[in-house]
């Protein structure tokens, strides 16, 4: 309840209980001032608030309920002791002060309410008059259970409505939380991440980084699209993308866009852990999506599809143009330059299961990675030719034992790589290794 009403209301009871006192000792000039302070003082309190506590309504609040515990104890006094009458008024501080402060505030008001009886009674010197009678009681009584209940009314009030707005924040909150997951899958994970977190304003805004793009589409996908229903060819695409998504993620990449069976993926930006390492991270993901092709090839085999389609990819490193390029009602996350156009034309130039990769990114990730030079090729759009790498493996995996596996004839297709097996799994592949071998074994081949 707001402070003003409360507190008009508690005066009130005291009002009523010195009416009472009057009744019973008679009228004098002390409870004829003291019921018309009672009923004035809330009104004073307000305007005093709105005067010189505008700003800070809470402070004038607590300093309000100082001098209300203080008048309790001169009220005490006055009352000359009498014991109903001051319990109610000691009730009713306490009741004021829990709600506002809890025990703290409470032990606060009994110690200003001490102070007050303390002085008036210094001041005043009254004759004690402890007993009450019938009516005095009654009053007390009457008009403290009134208080308590119009109060206890209120918080109840209060409570509902407070469950209301819960309930109602909850579900604007869930609502909010769907629409932030539906929005976040047309934005790369990194970039909605910054956004929603602060980090970033989405304004028209850009910046020159160094960094490392990389483009790959599936060779042969046009001659397959028109040989595939287009629900069945939907499904492939989905499932392909999906799975090239999953590995650019692992790897630290920033999707930026999806052509048809184009994948656009950039590194650098909005996280980067440096040149070299983004461009050896860019290399590491184009080996492993090369890896996991031959994985979805097997799949797309038992599905039917036996066009061996084979990923081909392009990547080179330089200083690019990132941010938000369009209209301020429209925008798209981005990058522009040089090294985009060189790594969609090296895209477009490599064979079938190749990557290609440009001097630039080749001097970063040569340490880590073993290339075969390719020498220069024309590239459209560019004057002069370029100097072109091919991407073998991670020097780590050709060593004297190579981590992986594969052999691919016809009727026989099969990709092992040690590093990625589970444990609980490995005796069930070499049961299967071996009734495969069996079985090859026995079967007569004319």
């Amino acid at each position: 309840m707001e402070g003003y009403h409360s507190r008009t209301l508690a005066y009130l009871c005291v009002a009523i209980t010195f009416t009472a006192l009057g009744i019973q000792r008679g009228f004098d000039l002390q409870h004829l001032s003291v019921i018309a302070w009672c009923l004035i003082f809330p009104h004073l309190v307000r305007w005093l608030l709105a005067r010189f506590c505008a700003d800070n309504l809470r402070r004038g609040g607590l300093i309000a309920l100082a001098v209300d515990a203080v008048q309790t104890g001169a009220l005490i006094t006055l009352s000359l002791y009498n014991l109903v009458p001051s319990l109610v008024f000691l009730l009713l501080i306490s009741f004021a002060s829990s709600v506002i402060g809890g025990p703290l505030y409470l032990a606060i008001a009994w110690l200003l309410t001490l102070l007050g009886l303390l002085g008036s009674s210094l001041l005043l010197m009254p004759t004690p008059q402890v007993e009450s009678s019938l009516l005095v009681m009654l009053a007390c009584l009457i008009s403290a259970g009134v208080f308590i209940v119009i109060i206890a009314s209120y918080v109840y009030q209060q409570g509902r409505s407070l469950e209301k707005a819960r309930r109602a924040i909850g579900a604007e909150q869930e609502r909010s939380a769907r629409l932030a997951s539906n929005l976040s899958r047309y934005l790369s994970p990194q970039v909605w991440e910054s956004i929603f977190s602060g980090e970033r304003t989405v304004t028209l805004e850009t910046r020159r980084k160094k960094m490392t793009v990389f483009f790959s589409d599936i060779r042969g996908f046009t001659e397959l699209a028109e040989e595939m229903e287009a629900e069945a060819l939907t499904d492939l695409l989905n499932h392909y993308l999906n799975e090239m998504a999953k590995i650019a993620l692992e790897y630290g990449g920033t999707i930026d866009k999806f052509i048809g069976d184009c994948v656009m993926i950039f590194f650098g930006d909005p996280v980067s852990k440096g040149a070299k390492e983004d461009a050896e991270a860019a290399v590491a993901m184009s080996i492993a999506m090369r890896k996991h092709m031959k994985v979805l090839r097997q799949q797309w085999r038992t599905r039917g599809i036996t066009r061996p389609l084979e990923i081909r990819m392009g990547l080179s490193t330089g200083y690019c143009t990132v941010g938000n390029f369009g209209a301020s009602t429209r925008m798209d996350y981005t990058i522009i330059g040089r090294e985009v156009n060189l790594a969609s034309r090296l895209e477009n130039a490599a064979e079938s299961g190749e990557i290609l990769i440009s001097h630039q990114t080749w001097s970063l990730v040569k340490d880590r990675v073993m290339c075969r030079d390719k020498g220069e090729i024309s590239v459209k759009g560019f004057s002069r030719p370029v100097q072109v790498y091919q991407v073998v493996g991670l020097r780590s995996e050709l060593g004297a034992a190579p981590s992986f596996l594969e052999e691919e004839r016809p009727g026989f297709s099969m990709y092992l790589d040690t590093n990625n097996i589970r444990n609980y799994d490995k005796d069930e592949i070499v049961k299967t290794l071996e009734k495969a071998a069996r079985k090859l074994r026995d079967k007569v081949i004319i």
